[in-house]
């Protein structure tokens, strides 16, 4: 299955938590409808990306990263690249590269959707179609940050850093909700 199928397939069995990601839910099924190209971030329109919020063995900490480019703590993730098995190893691979832990284990139900402006890579304005999911680490996991961070801490679901935008409290209200996973 490529990339793309399984961007819409995971898009079309998720049970959105709520009737405004259900509605970007289709938003975005139509985009990548209409967009074969919709997973790869040459697609200058917008494209798919996943990303993870990875959480310490209790479900109580995420790992989050200060982003360069943006200046703001945020959850793990970035584009897909042709090389990912499915939208969900892309989310994985993100997570073990940018935390540095090893043996994740990843929820493979999304546990939101997050539209958003940025200019990446490309140079111009696009948008992020992100697809976020929930990862858990092992006990006595240890964070190594990589090359794509000027930080990264465990933080406290319920004390995440002050200018946290909404789209990343949401996601991780959806992963307080689904409790730890163990």
């Amino acid at each position: 299955m490529s990339l793309h199928a399984s961007a819409v397939e995971v898009l079309t069995g998720w049970p959105a938590p709520d009737p405004e990601q259900d509605s970007l839910r289709h938003a975005v099924l139509s985009f990548l409808h209409a967009r074969p190209d919709g997973c790869l971030r040459s697609c200058v329109p917008g494209h798919l990306t996943a990303s993870a919020l990875v959480l310490d063995h209790t479900g109580r900490h995420a790992v989050l990263t200060l982003h360069p480019r943006i200046g703001r703590w945020l959850q793990l993730g970035g584009h897909c690249e042709p090389g990912d098995a499915d939208v969900v190893a892309a989310a994985l691979r993100e997570a073990a590269e940018e935390s540095g832990i090893d043996d994740l284990v990843i929820d493979p139900v999304p546990a939101a959707l997050h539209v958003h402006p940025v200019t990446c890579s490309l140079g111009v304005p696009t948008r992020h179609l992100d697809l976020q999911f929930v990862v858990h680490a092992p006990p006595q996991a240890r964070i190594t940050r990589s090359d794509e961070s000027l930080d990264l801490r465990w933080w406290p679901l319920d004390d995440l850093p002050p200018d946290t935008d909404f789209g990343l409290r949401r996601l991780a209200a959806a992963a307080a909700q689904r409790g730890s996973g163990r």
